[in-house]
């Protein structure tokens, strides 16, 4: 029996309230994972577990079809200390549902959940559908949607639910974080030194100031290279060996992560080490028929700067839900109803364009 989309709406803010209520903070999402498992055996649909990862497949998966993901992630960030209200009462006023995880990502969660109930029952679609409530997003933790992965079957593209005012993320920057080290020679600060580590390493951050990767692109723009930490020193008659720096570089979808490593070990002036190479950068291509259904309904495509479970995909990915992401780990976060009303609509007619255009629909 086809569910009816004012009523899959009403579950779905009844089980964001639930989530609200329910603190996940990444790695610590049990309660919420049994929250959505609550919510699947509601709505009728068999659901699996792994881990605190939650996922399905719709009634009528058929092998050889390719796979279409559905994906967002249920767990949060701790709440900062400028909160004026309870993080885990999920009020609401003026049309705004206030709670941790609301916005980010708790209202694209739930709008794709009803998305997929919606469509869970249907013959007939080009694509398997396959939903994944992933856990450890906020921390790109080891048991998160990169765990799930290997043990789903192959993804041909894939739907990331993160607040993009329902606009299209076309392109997402990758990250990689570096360890860097401006070596001198420790000694007395009574004493003379002509390589003093703390002197050494203003060339050393004029440098990395100054840095630009040659390669822009047309979605995402420049490389964006940040010194976010400097850690030196133990006392003060002390001159220290080392002054140790963090190098935050966003990575546009012209390099690998492992290119932009190698560029640096190669170019910097002091020792990088990278901590991780995983978090690449991602797209989708602008003609791909997914985005083309949500430009035909009035959607406009951008590159993200911000990082999310797409930097787990391999295949081709586009970011969209609702939500405004400049509301994300902000203090008081909340959520307008309207934005999941819409959001549940529109995640619904950009799957229409795109899983029965051989269809009659």
């Amino acid at each position: 029996m086809k569910k009816q989309i004012p009523a899959l709406t009403q579950e779905a803010i009844g089980l964001l309230k639930a989530l609200i209520g329910t603190p996940s903070f990444s790695t610590k999402e049990e309660g919420t994972a049994a929250a959505i498992e609550a919510w699947f055996a509601k709505m009728g649909i068999p659901c699996q577990r792994e881990d605190n990862n939650v996922f399905a497949f719709n009634k009528h998966y058929q092998e050889g079809k390719p796979n279409l993901l559905l994906n967002s992630h249920h767990d949060t960030v701790k709440p900062n200390e400028a909160y004026t209200r309870d993080p885990f009462d999920p009020q609401v006023e003026d049309g705004k549902l206030f709670g941790l995880g609301s916005n980010d990502a708790g209202g694209c969660l739930v709008s794709l959940l009803a998305t997929f109930a919606y469509f869970y029952e249907r013959e007939g679609l080009s694509h398997n559908l396959i939903m994944v409530a992933s856990a450890e997003e906020e921390s790109s933790g080891p048991r998160g949607l990169n765990s799930m992965l290997p043990k789903l079957p192959e993804i041909a593209v894939a739907i990331v639910g993160e607040p993009t005012q329902m606009q299209l993320a076309v392109a997402e920057k990758g990250l990689v974080v570096f360890d860097a080290v401006v070596s001198g020679t420790p000694s007395h600060a009574a004493h003379p030194n002509d390589n003093n580590a703390i002197y050494n390493s203003i060339d050393v951050l004029r440098w990395f100031r100054d840095y630009s990767f040659e390669k822009v692109s047309p979605v995402l723009g420049p490389v964006k290279l940040t010194v976010t930490q400097v850690n030196a020193g133990s006392q003060h008659n002390v001159v220290p060996a080392r002054v140790e720096l963090v190098i935050d570089v966003r990575v546009n979808d012209c390099y690998s992560n492992r290119e932009i490593a190698e560029i640096l070990q190669r170019e910097a002036p002091c020792e990088v080490t990278p901590r991780s190479l995983r978090l690449n950068s991602s797209s989708i291509q602008p003609a791909h028929p997914l985005v083309r259904s949500g430009i035909a309904l009035g959607r406009k495509t951008y590159g993200s700067p911000t990082l999310s479970d797409q930097a787990a995909l391999s295949c081709e990915s586009l970011k969209l839900g609702p939500g405004d992401s400049t509301r994300s780990h902000s203090a008081d976060e909340f959520i307008c109803l309207d934005e999941i009303t819409d959001g549940i609509k529109l995640y619904i007619k950009l799957l229409e364009g795109f899983l029965l255009k051989d269809s009659d629909h």
